[in-house]
């Protein structure tokens, strides 16, 4: 699963603001965080509690060879009013991009590294811990799957381009919403994951929403970039609003 460069658009008042580095403890690994605190939002947002909403940052199978354009992702997402974590999972096998002929047996240590994240992320200062989200890039994107499955904190997953692992498509367990962003061409995770995740969420009754852009493969551009960041906003402000996950709505889109 070789990826791209990080899909999300980018506003030009996000900022330049350099994260604060942080770190956590996983497998007796240190793995980083690059923390970006939250500088904008609407009212809905921040009603009622100084916390905030807050969501892990998962990259793609490159790691950190676009790492500036994740830095640049998660700028725009707080200054959309919530806390992001930009997390280093890779530091757990101590690589800086995936060694595919370790892939099998390393993903289970990158989940739980990112369990450990939902963990790390729920316990920081100023953060709502029933409001945890997961925006994940490809790889990215599986290990959100593969932990909400088991961590019912985590109220909402952005999916870009992810692959439905093997595991989840024969346990079908129940995820939180979820925002499907795949490219209709990509030859790297074929748009049947796409199609084969819906399925689940449809027979599960899970609020979802879905775009598959024609023509695009494992990277948006141009306007379809434009459109699936606009969606990301949307989804977000939907499903980690004040108002309880429980409580929201969501629907299966063109």
């Amino acid at each position: 699963m070789r990826d791209g460069f990080p899909t999300l658009q980018f506003r030009p008042e996000s900022g330049n603001v350099d994260p604060d580095m942080q770190s956590l403890t996983s497998g007796g690994r240190r793995i980083e965080v690059e923390w970006f605190a939250a500088s904008g939002g609407s009212a809905e947002i921040a009603r009622g509690s100084s916390a905030r909403p807050a969501v892990l940052l998962l990259h793609g199978a490159d790691g950190l060879t676009y790492a500036e354009g994740y830095r640049l992702a998660a700028r725009t997402i707080a200054a959309s009013g919530y806390h992001i974590a930009f997390v280093h999972y890779l530091d757990r096998t101590g690589d800086r991009r995936v060694a595919y002929g370790r892939l099998q047996q390393d993903f289970p240590l990158w989940a739980e590294s990112v369990r450990d994240a939902v963990e790390w992320l729920a316990d920081q200062p100023d953060t709502d811990a029933q409001r945890l989200g997961i925006v994940g890039i490809s790889l990215g994107a599986a290990l959100a799957f593969t932990t909400a499955a088991v961590e019912p904190r985590v109220r909402a997953i952005v999916d870009y381009f992810g692959p439905l692992p093997d595991e989840l498509a024969r346990e079908r367990p129940r995820l939180p919403p979820t925002l499907i962003l795949h490219g209709g061409v990509d030859p790297i995770v074929p748009v049947s994951h796409a199609r084969a995740l819906e399925r689940l969420l449809q027979e599960q009754g899970t609020p979802h929403e879905i775009r598959i852009y024609e023509g695009q493969g494992h990277a948006l551009t141009d306007s379809a970039q434009l459109d699936a960041a606009a969606r990301v906003t949307r989804f977000l402000g939907r499903h980690l609003q004040a108002a309880s996950a429980e409580g929201a709505t969501g629907f299966a889109g063109a």
